[in-house]
């Protein structure tokens, strides 16, 4: 079973503990000093198809460079489906292939045949229509057979110019009306191809940047729905500390305010800075609220680590900071 509850409720946790933290924080943090975490910036990769997983070949805790395989997912009817637009943009360029090219020489030399043998026919229904014409007058014929000889006449005339239509409409080549539709054929199968290819390469998950893997939430043969996080990253690099500046602190830290900060367990103290702090309170105050309702509310602070010797550290530690505050305005 995916272990996305799991994750869910230590996110919950967390955010209580943060929130406790804060709390405290607000009433016993008038120099600066605030507890909080040492976090580092999540990255949550989801499912782009309800397939199953079929490969994982990572471990959580892995350190993984970006483009890096993860894991990948069924792709048994993707690759179906692309192979069907293969095949359709192969017969497309064929076809434009063939109206650029238009009729073979033993094509048009195959119309100028029936067109002489049209030309032939026309010229003896001719010749024997004015034969009959000349024996009417002698009353040697009768007037019915003048009629359908004429008809006759007439029949092998309109196929003759139908055979010189068809061999000039060869001679001319394919009018560029139709090569244009051929091309726009063209390029409509190789954009569903691309999109495809797209699509079917999606379903082998790769690391965006450098990180650690911090969870994988299903295991081979599960199928995630669409959207589901599959795999979940932590950036590396330097991590930051997040913590909670309260309220009557607000206007005393400012972005790039100096920080030292303080881990369990550590020996020495680490450089930073304050890097974003929120402009709205975590536990957003109503405006009727009195001065005292408001000072227990809390903004959300990340202070940067500038130590190298930071990127070593592990996420999750609990840690304390010392802000720097600025002169009260």
């Amino acid at each position: 079973m995916p272990k996305t509850p799991d994750l869910t409720l230590a996110k919950q946790v967390c955010s209580i503990g943060l929130a406790l933290c804060s709390l405290v924080a607000c009433q016993r943090a008038p120099d600066g000093k605030l507890p909080g975490t040492l976090e580092r910036e999540r990255i949550e990769l989801p499912a782009d198809a309800n397939e199953a997983v079929t490969a994982i070949v990572v471990h959580e805790g892995q350190v993984v460079h970006r483009g890096d395989l993860l894991l990948t997912q069924d792709q048994t009817v993707a690759g179906e489906q692309l192979a069907r637009l293969s095949a359709a943009t192969a017969q497309a360029q064929a076809q434009l292939e063939e109206q650029q090219r238009g009729a073979r020489e033993t094509t048009i030399l195959g119309a100028r045949a029936r067109r002489d043998q049209a030309r032939a026919q026309a010229d003896d229904q001719v010749r024997e229509r004015e034969r009959l014409k000349g024996l009417i007058s002698q009353n040697l014929v009768s007037r019915e057979s003048f009629d359908r000889q004429s008809a006759a006449a007439a029949a092998a005339a309109a196929a003759l110019r139908e055979a010189q239509s068809a061999l000039r409409e060869l001679e001319l080549g394919t009018r560029h009306e139709r090569i244009a539709q051929a091309q726009q054929a063209l390029a409509q199968a190789r954009a569903q191809q691309r999109e495809l290819t797209t699509t079917s390469s999606r379903l082998e998950v790769r690391a965006p940047l450098d990180a650690i893997v911090d969870a994988l939430p299903y295991r081979v043969g599960e199928k995630p729905p669409h959207g589901a996080t599959v795999a979940v990253l932590l950036a590396s690099g330097a991590p930051f500390a997040r913590v909670h500046v309260p309220e009557p602190l607000r206007l005393r830290v400012k972005i790039g305010s100096a920080a030292s900060i303080r881990l369990d367990g550590a020996a020495s103290e680490f450089k930073g800075h304050v890097r974003y702090i929120a402009s709205e309170a975590a536990y957003t105050p109503y405006f009727a609220l009195t001065e005292t309702d408001r000072s227990q509310f809390a903004y959300v602070a990340e202070v940067a680590l500038d130590d190298l010797a930071a990127v070593a550290l592990p996420a999750g530690i609990p840690l304390t900071v010392q802000l720097t505050l600025e002169s009260a305005p």
